[in-house]
């Protein structure tokens, strides 16, 4: 009875791993840009991985569990060596949304960005691509705001946050998958090595009316109470996220490498006791994290903040105007 529990637990662990390798590879799959040969490459590995899991498994049952042990581990551990090879990169067929990254030298109080996107966008394929460079007077800087943004369930969302310079002078930073191509995103791929990670900056113009105009997605924006201090430092450390990822790339990570996880460890580094919550991995709970803890406006409920930033509409009014930002901050009311 103690073998037979025993054998069980084991094969479970082997089929775990087993189908976290085949997704690995299969992921890979995905991940190519190459010819279609390459690519079923990567499917038969994934199918043989299987296949052989399987065949370990089986072992384990018909009395050779010593040997399928010493298989499997064997093969799992060039697994794991090719796993570790993979290496993420700035020179891909990145989509045209993507193609850029953006780069930032800083001078003082001025901060100029190189590669800030600024295109017009029709559909989502439907675009005149610009890239601008921008410069920043950090002695001007007066706002925070977080824009989330939802599709699907109301736990998952793409948040940005955008910094104010006046009334119609914002720019926006956003962490995103570096897609190619080909590439459609996918939650589960992002465990798997399948995109690099990027940061956007972008005019509000572009990056919000892109979601409320285009892509017609559940858009709420929340002004922001932190210090100035605390402002000028978050939009220095998005700097130099981005400069680090120009200069050394990294995988995108579903979990831990994505545009609230980001924000959370460079918050951290500024603002020393910040709690870390699950709401932190749901990034549709953004608004009631940062509500918890007191840096979104207390004098009313989040409810009715969350009705005041709802700029779904207001931006599809606003559309081309050249006052966009100020019409998607009609009735939200100053901190």
């Amino acid at each position: 009875m103690i073998l037979i529990l025993g054998t069980l637990i084991l094969s479970l662990i082997v089929a775990s791993v087993a189908a976290w390798g085949a997704l690995a590879l299969w992921y890979q799959t995905r991940r190519s840009t190459r010819t279609h040969q390459h690519r079923s490459m990567w499917t038969v590995l994934a199918a043989l991985w299987g296949v052989f899991s399987l065949a370990c498994v089986g072992a384990f049952w018909r009395g050779h569990l010593e040997a399928g042990v010493i298989l499997f581990v064997l093969a799992y551990g060039l697994l794991l060596v090719w796993w570790r090879s993979l290496r993420p990169s700035n020179h891909r067929d990145w989509t045209g949304d993507v193609a850029q990254t953006v780069g930032g030298k800083i001078d003082g109080n001025v901060v100029t960005l190189d590669k800030v996107r600024d295109f017009l966008w029709r559909s989502n394929d439907d675009y005149t691509p610009r890239w601008i460079t921008q410069s920043y007077d950090l002695a001007r800087l007066r706002s925070l705001d977080m824009i989330v943004s939802s599709w699907a369930l109301p736990s998952i969302a793409h948040m940005l946050i955008s910094f104010g310079f006046g009334e119609n002078e914002y720019v926006v930073f956003s962490v995103e998958i570096r897609r190619q191509k080909d590439q459609v995103f996918s939650e589960i791929g992002g465990f798997f090595k399948e995109f690099e990670l990027v940061v956007i900056a972008a005019q509000e113009r572009d990056i919000v009316r892109l979601r409320t105009n285009v892509r017609r997605e559940e858009t709420y924006l929340f002004r922001m109470s932190f210090e100035p201090a605390v402002m000028r430092a978050l939009f220095l450390a998005y700097v130099a996220e981005a400069n680090a990822l120009v200069r050394e790339p990294r995988f995108y990570h579903t979990i831990t490498r994505n545009c609230t996880t980001v924000l959370y460890r460079m918050l951290k580094r500024i603002v020393r006791r910040l709690p870390f919550s699950y709401r932190v991995l749901l990034s549709g709970y953004m608004p009631e994290y940062f509500y918890g803890i007191g840096y979104l406006d207390q004098r009313h409920p989040l409810e009715e903040l969350r009705a005041f930033g709802y700029v779904s509409e207001r931006g599809r009014i606003a559309d081309q105007s050249p006052t966009y930002s100020a019409d998607i901050r009609r009735g939200i009311p100053p901190l």
